[in-house]
């Protein structure tokens, strides 16, 4: 009953903030007061204009139609001068035809040598060379947008954005990127982009189908539309639609008009078959090797222009990258993000909680069982608007996971589970929303196993600086009654000069999100930071200052201080991006109630542990062909002291060779136990053009002395489809004695996988 009239008091509460305020249309040819109302009054208008012959996309812009098209210019700097003029002329025209939307970008330079060119690599970071990025949010809900971007290099680029480009409840106010942030980078949509150089610059052109996009109904169209250019060599950034500089792209509600786009009432259908080929040695169970090929794939059905039908059969993700190891030194799971493409589309729809530490829903629980992968048999999903309501629908039947035997024992790992979701958002103007979702995950098998979650969150946002976000949550599962329950409040204020965020979460005894994730259960949580952005004027050679101090502790429900952190730091920003903290200061505390195994051989015991300790951060210019960086911590550790580094060199050779070194090295020395940690993790690419690549990840762990091995053929199409070949190895480095596993070999597997997008529609 508490957490039941939790969740009402909360969705109470937020309905009550939000009712009153007029609605934005949601529908686009809505053309009337309520969307004109959304956009500020400084807000610029473009307006698109139908093609008068073919555009071909090749980065040139040659074509007649282009001449003809309206220039959208005045772009004004966001960073380092923020409502400066650009520091290069910039303009971009707007065209479309039956089928597509056209964007064409002349970026001149005075300086043509000097451009950044950046990595031949898709969804490379657009921080460290020069760019030119779209955002296109087509239902004018002033949260939610398609965003597609590009480099002098020609790189394919996208991603969607929710909720503004922010996370939940107790998130940090920047993006967050991922499957349950703000900022879903790993989407993959259908377009073609190209770019071109000469004496006077460089030069994007982009088509983007209307069966990409997501919109209302067919016809005449009013979309937010915002540009931004990235020139890096002076670390600038400018926007068509002015954003101050504490806000980025992402901040939708301050996108200008797109007018004229007159798009069409199509249906979209795509199917997404692949073939797999593979072969797998495990040397542990000593079997020989097993060779199988397989089939499957993905359809895309819209069932009406704005709400779309995705279905899978047989799911494979043999293509992803593996995950990158890490070094625990807590007694709490370690948080691994979503990589798979099927789970990534629309992600944010279906975050619910505090990314990363408290989510309702974590697709990971599908497919993934103790480390194991699990076979999907398939499933679907259901996305998009309904009016001004955000929808979202998914059904997931994963099979059973065989038995693994060894001599004289039997584990069964997963049995064979149905994951079901339910998710409704109601969006009103200036950030605000309301949603609820259910989660339910059961063992088909049997009817008595079974988990739900239920929930209510919701945003209000005040004016442009204030925000505030909650949820609250309940879980179910036979057995279990009082204490399952969850809440989180948070406010955020962001100017220009302050950042100040303050956040509380509560987490029930018996919590449980089966199908979600949670870092610990059993607590209360209280956080606040304070952060003052400080700019000297006449300055050249310090961009910013940001002095800052952070709190967060968090409470056992008996009140035990659990975990401290009381952190006063000072972040110094340089004009080419380079930055250093003074170093930061902190003071730790570790509350363990149990005793927990840190190192082999090494017990932490029950007690309280309070420490002092330094931190250090750096980054050199991420943009240079050499750039460093990474941190150094120095300091009291549980009951003895800790000091190590996280650092990552990054060599980059022109545009089409990167390599990348991690090292992650921590030497302990404790009352109970002295030991050092290492874990190294080399990344290269080599681009032989932004659709053909190779590349590899090495990675070797002291603690669990294992060697892997990553290495990628990519020979991509559209909509991250292609061709791949991908081989794993896992080695056991350490001995039988140290390791229980055999010396060597552990696991082998070679994958070659064929998908192709076949699309029925636009």
């Amino acid at each position: 009953m508490v957490a039941r009239s939790v969740v009402a008091r909360t969705a109470m509460l937020i309905a009550a903030l939000a009712v009153g305020a007029p609605v934005i249309a949601a529908q686009s040819g809505d053309a009337g007061a309520a969307a004109a109302t959304a956009v500020r009054a400084s807000a610029p208008e473009a307006t698109a204009v139908r093609a008068d012959g073919p555009v071909r996309v090749d980065g040139r812009l040659d074509e007649q139609a282009w001449r003809s098209a309206r220039v959208l210019d005045g772009f004004v700097q966001s960073e380092p001068i923020e409502g400066n003029p650009a520091s290069e002329r910039t303009e971009v025209r707007v065209l479309f035809d039956a089928n597509a939307l056209y964007v064409g970008a002349w970026l001149f330079d005075r300086d043509p040598a000097a451009i950044v060119v950046g990595e031949t690599r898709r969804d490379a970071s657009l921080t460290d060379a020069d760019a030119v990025s779209i955002i296109l949010d087509t239902y004018l809900d002033r949260q939610n947008g398609f965003v597609f971007a590009t480099t002098p290099a020609g790189i394919e680029y996208d991603g969607q954005v929710t909720r503004e480009g922010q996370g939940g409840a107790g998130a940090q106010v920047r993006q967050q990127r991922g499957a349950g942030g703000g900022f879903n980078l790993n989407w993959d949509g259908r377009w073609e982009v190209a770019t071109s150089r000469d004496g006077e610059g460089w030069y994007a052109e982009f088509r983007i189908p209307f069966s990409t996009l997501r919109y209302g109904r067919g016809g005449s169209q009013r979309w937010g539309l915002n540009v931004s250019r990235t020139i890096r060599r002076r670390n600038e950034e400018a926007f068509w639609a002015p954003v101050p500089r504490q806000f980025d792209l992402h901040r939708v509600s301050l996108a200008g008009l797109l007018a004229g786009v007159d798009a069409p009432a199509q249906r979209l259908l795509t199917v997404t078959p692949y073939t797999l080929g593979s072969t797998r040695k495990d040397y542990v169970a000593g079997s020989p090797a097993s060779t199988k090929g397989e089939f499957g794939g993905d359809a895309k059905i819209g069932l009406s222009q704005s709400l779309t039908l995705d279905l899978t059969v047989n799911t494979d993700f043999a293509q992803v990258e593996v995950d990158d190891e890490q070094i625990n030194l807590t007694r709490f799971p370690l948080f691994f993000p979503e990589k798979r493409p099927f789970f990534l589309e629309n992600a944010g729809t279906f975050a619910v909680g505090t990314p990363q530490s408290v989510e309702m829903f974590f697709s990971r629980r599908i497919g993934i069982q103790s480390g194991a992968e699990v076979p999907i048999l398939g499933g679907g999903r259901v996305t998009g608007k309904l009016g001004n309501y955000t929808i979202g629908l998914l059904n997931m039947q994963a099979d059973e996971l065989p038995a693994l035997t060894n001599p004289g024992v039997t584990a069964p790992i997963a049995p064979p589970t149905n994951f079901a979701v339910g998710r409704i958002i109601r969006d009103f103007r200036n950030r605000t929303r309301l949603g609820a979702m259910i989660v339910n995950r059961a063992n088909t098998d049997g009817a008595s196993d079974y988990n739900r979650t239920y929930a209510a969150d919701g945003r209000l946002g005040i004016g442009a600086p204030l925000t505030f976000d909650a949820y609250a949550a309940r879980s179910e599962r036979p057995g279990v009654g009082a204490g399952a329950y969850a809440y989180g409040v948070a406010a955020a204020y962001t100017s220009r000069n302050w950042n100040i965020t303050s956040s509380t979460r509560e987490v029930g005894a018996a919590f449980n999100p089966g199908a979600g994730f949670l870092s610990r259960s059993s607590y209360r949580y209280l956080a606040g930071r304070i952060q003052r952005n400080v700019r000297f004027s006449g300055v050249t050679w310090l961009r910013e200052w940001r002095p800052h101090l952070q709190y967060s502790e968090f409470f056992g429900l008996d009140g035990l201080s659990e975990t401290r952190l009381i952190h006063v730091d000072s972040h110094f920003e340089f004009p080419n991006g380079a930055f250093f903290q003074l170093p930061g200061f902190n003071l730790t505390r570790e509350g363990i109630r149990e005793p927990f195994t840190i190192a082999k051989g090494v017990v932490v015991p029950p007690g309280t542990y309070d420490n002092p300790e330094w931190g250090f951060a750096y980054n050199t210019n991420l943009s240079a062909p050499v750039s460093l960086q990474g941190r150094i911590d120095i300091g009291g550790f549980y009951s003895g002291r800790r000091a190590g580094t996280g650092s990552t060199l990054n060599i980059r050779s022109g545009d089409t060779f990167t390599n990348s070194l991690r090292v992650d090295y921590y030497d302990v020395s404790l009352k109970e136990g002295s030991f050092t940690t290492l874990l190294w993790r080399l990344r290269t690419a080599y681009s032989f053009s932004p659709r053909l690549y190779v590349q590899t990840l090495l990675q070797y762990n002291r603690q669990s002395e294992t060697f892997s091995s990553n290495i990628r053929f990519g020979w991509l199409n559209t909509a991250g489809t292609g061709l791949f070949v991908v081989l794993n190895n896992l080695e056991n480095i350490g001995t039988f004695d140290r390791t229980q596993l055999p010396e060597g070999p552990l696991e082998r597997a070679l994958l070659v996988k064929f998908t192709r997008l076949i699309n029925f529609g636009g």
